[in-house]
């Protein structure tokens, strides 16, 4: 029983999926890994400043609020995890 909870929580931490990929305006079937320099740029910029878009898809600009930087950091947390495994 223990063993299933430790195994689901990240299932249980992405309450809203996609609303990551919705909120940029990114198409879902894109990669997390592609967005990693997109992710990389929301989590180092102050909160309330703006954030150029590097990729092709997606709005070309991005304001930096405290939900969009929540997201991105949980983004690249399970970006990073996926990669040790």
């Amino acid at each position: 029983m223990t063993r299933v909870k430790k195994y689901k929580w990240m299932q249980k931490a992405f309450k809203n999926p996609g609303a990551l990929h919705k909120q940029l305006g990114i198409p879902l079937d894109t990669n997390m890994g592609h967005m990693k320099t997109l992710l990389e740029k929301i989590r180092v910029t102050p909160l309330e400043h703006s954030v150029t878009n590097p990729l092709v898809v997606g709005k070309p600009e991005y304001k930096v609020t405290p939900l969009l930087k929540k997201r991105a950091v949980a983004a690249l947390n399970a970006i990073r995890i996926s990669q040790d495994r």
